[in-house]
């Protein structure tokens, strides 16, 4: 897929691989893409919104209206206008809100009211990836159209070693530039 010109909301949660999506963003800008940046509230506690702010040029949305003006972040508009969504990292919390509908946040109403492709890049310790009730999320969200990008595996932030690592922020560019260079793949991820 070319990426230039490309509306793109990166969806931001609450994982410790937080800090590899400042990589992504200016990778995905360097390739021209327009990068809107939602954050779950639980992302902003591990990163701060304010250098992705300034690499994409946008405030960063993560509630559904400014407190302090009373301005309205419409999940509808986001998903609507939106060329693709990729949510990097993303939890299992997250993963299991978006099977669920579970609307509490900007992103995951977002989601629900997207239009376009979804991806979703996991990252969480290994045990958490390879419980039943990750993998069936998983399994239902492919089933669902979305592209789910599998996890690295190496050092995780527990100490332990295994799958489910954030894979790094060049080869989930890789995987976005392959998607639609071939559309039947799409069906099968």
């Amino acid at each position: 897929m070319e990426l230039a010109g490309k509306r793109v909301i990166l969806g931001i949660t609450g994982s410790i691989a937080a800090y590899k999506a400042v990589h992504l963003l200016r990778n995905l800008v360097r390739e021209g893409a327009d990068v809107q940046v939602v954050m779950t509230p639980a992302a902003r506690q591990f990163i701060g919104p304010l250098t992705f702010a300034v690499l994409s040029g946008k405030p960063v949305l993560s509630e559904f209206f400014d407190i302090e003006t009373g301005a309205w972040n419409s999940h509808v508009d986001l998903g609507v206008r939106s060329d693709f969504i990729l949510v990097a990292p993303v939890t299992a919390a997250t993963l299991g809100k978006c099977v669920s509908g579970i609307a509490d946040n900007l992103l995951v109403a977002t989601y629900l009211s997207a239009r376009c492709p979804v991806f979703f890049a996991p990252a969480m310790d290994m045990d958490m990836y390879h419980h039943p009730s990750t993998q069936s999320n998983i399994k239902i969200l492919k089933e669902r159209g979305n592209i789910i990008f599998e996890p690295s595996t190496g050092d995780l932030a527990s100490g332990l070693e295994g799958k489910g690592r954030l894979p790094e922020p060049e080869e989930i560019i890789r995987l976005l530039k392959a998607h639609e260079e071939n559309p039947a793949k799409k069906k099968n991820e």
